[in-house]
């Protein structure tokens, strides 16, 4: 309780960490009641970013990801680390050990279910003993997810008695880019897969992170291609994050005791429109992203895709296309005696960066004020540990909305 830091952000030169910066400046200041720092490896990057930023008041620290006694160092010094530094299977493994093993909490915006669940097996039992909470898939994947579901089964049962036995989450409109970081991380992802058969069966589990032991049998929905949806009265495809967020989703239902129930579906996919058009806008989406996959999976393609096509680690959309960018999810819910139950989650930001950092920022914020005694160590969904706290202040400062429709 005697660190000088609530936060620290570790990768503060990141494409992200950049952005989380000038939030948390523009947000809380170097003065104010959040007591936070920087930290990276480069001194000199760090100092530009600090311009960059106006946040030269900020302490900052310099810490390496494979230095592990520099990362002790930094976890020394504050309550909570957010990291930004992907792709995380590459990367993030040693922070990860470093707070299990202090008792810090930690916090991360990572999509790699695969490395998830390694730093779950790994470290689990080391958290739950020294008090560390770690909180991954606090960003776009997987927040208006996992709290757009909290937040709809909450609605449910204060107004039907019930929880609800399904929920399907329609993405109805998606405005942003991807980074460098992001696309490194899915094509670490499809490199790992392509040697590794025991990975390709454990990516088609929908409950690959839920705690051992866990009841759920119920067959999910898998939308991988052009599908009519009579819920929404339009053609919906695939979309990227369902992957890692239906799987966050349910690790939340196991940590609330089964609240949603043991036989709960979840499933996620973007609507494409209601005519012909639509089913093709699907149709595409589904071929397009298994090809990716694909190329991404061979090594020479691979090789081209990331000299020629992809953007690079530190790319990603400018600040007019953050600022321009948004999203909009529905969420339609079913409860065991037919009653529907509808809500609608919206970002005002480019999902993966502008509304991104202003999620991790508030998620880390969070975790600094979730006290130890009632909240014990291991790894955390964001809705099981935070619950409404982090719908309030996700709405009142990080400009998302949660709004039940009629």
């Amino acid at each position: 309780m005697n660190k000088p830091f609530d936060i620290v952000i570790f990768g503060a030169t990141s494409f992200v960490g950049d952005i989380l910066t000038g939030y948390m400046m523009d947000q809380y200041g170097s003065d104010g009641e959040v007591k936070w720092a920087m930290a990276g490896r480069s001194e000199s990057k760090i100092n530009d970013i600090k311009l960059k930023r106006g946040a030269q008041a900020i302490p900052h620290i310099i810490a390496d990801a494979d230095n592990e006694q520099q990362l002790k160092d930094m976890v020394a010094q504050t309550r909570v680390v957010v990291s930004t530094v992907g792709p995380y299977a590459l990367y993030g493994e040693p922070l990860v050990k470093v707070c299990a093993e202090s008792g810090t909490d930690y916090c991360d915006l990572t999509g790699e279910v695969q490395w998830y669940k390694r730093m779950m097996d790994k470290y689990e039992a080391t958290a739950k003993r020294t008090g560390a909470r770690i909180v991954h898939c606090s960003g776009f994947d997987s927040i208006p997810s996992d709290m757009g579901v909290y937040f709809l089964q909450e609605h449910a049962k204060a107004t039907t008695g019930e929880y609800c036995q399904e929920i399907n989450n329609r993405v109805a409109k998606l405005k942003g880019g991807a980074s460098g970081g992001t696309i490194a991380s899915m094509v670490n992802i499809a490199k790992e897969a392509a040697s590794d058969p025991a990975l390709r069966k454990e990516l088609q589990n929908p409950y690959s992170i839920c705690p051992t032991g866990h009841p759920y049998r119920e067959r999910q929905a898998n939308i991988n291609g052009a599908q009519f949806d009579e819920d929404v009265n339009a053609w919906i495809g695939p979309f990227v994050m369902a992957a890692v967020n239906t799987r966050v989703v349910h690790r939340t239902n196991a940590l609330l005791n089964h609240r949603y129930g043991t036989e709960f579906k979840y499933s996620e996919a973007m609507i494409m429109g209601k005519d012909k058009k639509g089913k093709s806008r699907a149709r595409n989406m589904g071929w397009g992203l298994n090809v990716f996959m694909v190329l991404a999976a061979l090594a020479p393609s691979r090789w081209i895709l990331e000299k020629f096509v992809l953007p690079k680690p530190g790319e990603g959309p400018s600040p007019k296309e953050q600022l321009e960018g948004m999203f909009d999810m529905r969420f339609i819910g079913k409860t065991p005696s037919g009653k529907t139950v509808q809500a609608k989650v919206t970002g005002d930001r480019d999902p993966g960066y502008g509304s991104t950092a202003k999620m991790l920022g508030e998620a880390a914020i969070c975790l600094a004020q979730t006290d130890k005694e009632n909240h014990a160590g291991g790894f955390w969904t964001p809705a099981s540990l935070y619950g409404e706290r982090l719908i309030k202040r996700l709405t009142a400062f990080s400009g998302l909305t949660f709004d039940v429709q009629s």
